[in-house]
């Protein structure tokens, strides 16, 4: 019996077996359906000549042997298509490693998957916290991240995108402050074209002394109403006569789009759902991010979610379109004598998960995206918040916040606020 997994190294095999045969072939795409089931895609042509018919039935029959259940019958798993694009359908394909005329495509439940990067989007930079992991700190850090920036004069955009699991803006406004709606209320509303209607009162701002201003964008308005509701209509793709279908992440990238030109902030605070799913994929790959902060703790669970992600980036080669904006942010770092301890090991496991990142340098070569191990200013050196009793917890964050004192926010997550000025001024990564 063989498992998803062992799809693509016994495809691989196969295929390397019949090497020959495959490269007369001016393209074949590989097509792993909704059930996970195996199906070569080749030129038309190749129908009507029936000695390459035979070989690519011949080649489908022995794959379809190895891979059962997850493949056809010869006679359902062959399918001819005039060009390559028309194969896809508007889906993203990825080479099979060491074949450069064969192609996998990947058929998904949904839209958001990861791979297909957005390049940085011009103007306001947007900074995305996120995490494998819940409770590791992170909408905590990106509260006193808001309060540090605006303190300094900048008008801040805060956008809760924990849609499953709200609770940051909550925290952060008093109850009589809270906006009349929120980013589901806004998701539903423009599915019918009422999105701009609600667009003025799904923000408020923080009663926070600052010089600057913090704008707080919730999940959901003061009243949630029907949130499940309202929940499970939010991931709809936006159907139009005449320009088709727009992904619920291209209506959340307008809705951004919107908010930015309402707002006119001098930096975006985004914070994303934990774990490997759509609403995390679309805040991390999907909307143009400057900075990604990738929030950890130390512990094998958070490298095994980061490793899965990781790998997923390289097999589809798009590694080096993210890779420039990523930070890693530690968690919970103990404040006594076990931090350095904790720093370190948490490091090491880091550069391992970055390491295939970087790039090979021969020796005497020089590369930008080189990193030792030691190098502080690497990526996968991370940047340390203290843990703090007082600051953790988002119950309450707002009293906290309130009382905030600069020196203790300063302790707890001063070089995570360095980091950012420095993002904020420097030129947008590549």
């Amino acid at each position: 019996m063989t498992t998803f997994d062992q799809i693509l190294p016994i495809t691989h095999e196969v295929l390397t077996a019949h090497c020959d045969k495959i490269a007369q072939l001016e393209w074949l795409v590989i097509n792993r359906d909704l059930n996970g089931r195996v199906r070569f895609i080749v030129p038309e042509r190749c129908e009507a000549d029936d000695a390459q018919r035979t070989e690519i039935e011949g080649i489908y029959q022995v794959l379809a042997e190895r891979l059962s259940p997850h493949a056809y019958p010869v006679n359902a798993g062959i399918l001819y298509e005039t060009t390559m694009e028309e194969s896809l359908h508007g889906a993203k394909a990825f080479q099979l490693e060491g074949f450069k005329n064969v192609w996998i495509v990947d058929r998904l439940a949904n839209e958001s998957t990861w791979e297909t990067i957005a390049e940085v989007a011009s103007g306001v930079p947007r900074i995305v916290f996120f995490s494998i992991k819940g409770g590791v700190g992170r909408s905590t850090a990106l509260a006193a991240s808001a309060w540090a920036l605006a303190r300094a004069g900048k008008r801040v955009l805060v956008m809760d995108l924990d849609l499953e699991s709200p609770g940051l803006s909550s925290a952060l406004l008093p109850i009589d402050r809270q906006p009349k709606y929120g980013i589901t209320d806004w998701l539903v509303e423009d599915l019918v074209d009422n999105g701009n209607v609600i667009l003025s009162d799904m923000y408020t701002t923080s009663n926070l002394t600052t010089a600057g201003e913090i704008y707080l964008v919730p999940a959901h308005g003061n009243d949630p109403g029907e949130y499940v509701s309202k929940l499970g209509r939010v991931w709809m793709p936006k159907v139009d006569t005449k320009m088709g279908a727009e992904p619920w992440s291209a209506r959340l990238t307008r809705l951004l789009n919107s908010l930015e030109e309402h707002i006119r902030p001098d930096a975006v605070l985004i914070d994303s759902r934990a774990g490997i799913d759509e609403v995390a994929a679309a805040c991390v790959t999907d909307l143009g991010a400057h900075t990604i902060l990738i929030f950890a703790i130390q512990g094998q669970q958070t490298w095994t979610g980061y490793r899965a992600l990781f790998s997923h980036w390289q097999q589809r080669g798009v590694i080096t379109n993210i890779r420039g904006r990523l930070q890693l942010v530690a968690g919970l770092v103990p404040d006594d004598e076990r931090r350095l301890e904790y720093l370190a090991a948490l490091r090491a496991d880091a550069y391992d998960l970055f390491a295939d990142t970087y790039d090979y340098v021969e020796p005497g070569a020089i590369s930008e995206w080189n990193f030792e191990e030691v190098d502080d200013n690497a990526p996968h050196t991370p940047l340390p918040i203290r843990w703090n009793r007082g600051w953790y917890g988002l119950l309450s964050l707002q009293q906290r916040m309130v009382q905030v004192d600069e020196n203790e926010v300063q302790s707890v997550y001063g070089e995570l606020i360095e980091f950012l000025n420095r993002s904020l001024t420097q030129e947008q990564p590549a």
